[in-house]
């Protein structure tokens, strides 16, 4: 990963990773702007890629006639459920201390959540937060992966590795990113494997299905070993389909163990290979 001049202090190894993303209201007339409905965000241990912490929180805005009385997507936020939320202003501090001085990622982060954060920091007469480095899983993606799974929206991603549906929800929909981005990173790393068998070759068959299993290794936490540090793993969708192209292996079992060494043999290239260039600031 490459940094510009002035970050090149920070330890990108050991700096957690704020995977964040923003619910808002959609303008319905010229210069009306954009409110802030929900806030959500996971720190993510870079070394290990498992969830340290999260925070998730509904935010009323100032016009409340901005938010509709019933929303077009299922579990989407209504005008009822933002009623008793906190205004932007109550939560700013909570906000700013996850972000300022970690390095953010998110999905078309640098277009939308990164100008909305400072548009909604403005509107309450404060300076925004600023991260030390930059990751847009949508430029990345693209880049590195390839448009092999479409347009390459978060729900297109999620259903090509059968990760269910994307909620539209802060939380949820940063968790599905991180999962995104590991399953990225473990198709990259086959391939640069073994390029001369899967580079190019590696597409679904209709004829085999296989159901994914979770694993329950324990995960460390990057911040300590004491008893008192809070660890969360990142959620794995259960139940899934994933379509897989040999009857003879099981993907499942392929895959955690080339996460396996992802993390631990190769000292996260792969992940690295996927984030090269990506820290702008």
């Amino acid at each position: 990963m490459e940094a510009s001049s002035s970050n090149a202090h920070v330890d990108y190894a050991t700096t957690e990773i704020v995977f964040f993303d923003l619910e808002t209201t959609v303008p319905r007339k010229s210069g009306q702007g954009f409110s802030v409905l929900e806030f959500g965000a996971i720190l993510v241990c870079p070394r290990k890629l498992v969830e340290l912490e999260s925070y998730c929180t509904l935010i009323r805005p100032r016009d409340i006639t901005a938010v509709g009385t019933r929303s077009s997507r299922r579990g989407g936020i209504t005008r009822d459920a933002v009623l008793g939320a906190p205004m932007f202003e109550e939560v700013a501090d909570k906000i700013f201390g996850i972000l300022n001085g970690r390095i953010w990622a998110g999905h078309n982060i640098q277009r939308f959540d990164c100008v909305r954060i400072k548009e909604a920091f403005a509107k309450i007469g404060r300076d925004a937060p600023v991260p030390v480095g930059l990751i847009d899983s949508l430029g990345v993606l693209t880049e590195k992966f390839g448009r092999r799974a479409g347009n390459m929206k978060m729900e297109t991603l999620a259903s090509y590795f059968g990760l269910g549906r994307q909620k539209h929800r802060s939380l949820d929909d940063v968790r599905m990113n991180l999962e995104v981005v590991k399953h990225c990173a473990t198709v990259l790393f086959l391939e640069s494997s073994l390029p001369s068998l899967l580079r190019g070759k590696w597409q679904p068959s209709t004829s085999m299905i296989t159901r994914s299993r979770s694993h329950n290794q324990h995960k460390m936490t990057c911040r300590g070993e004491g008893n008192n540090v809070i660890s969360r793993k990142s959620p794995t969708s259960l139940g899934y389909q994933r379509a897989v192209p040999h009857g003879k292996a099981s993907l499942g079992k392929m895959t955690e163990k080339m996460k396996s060494l992802l993390y631990t043999a190769q000292g996260n290239q792969p992940l690295n290979h996927l984030l090269k260039h990506s820290l702008l600031r």
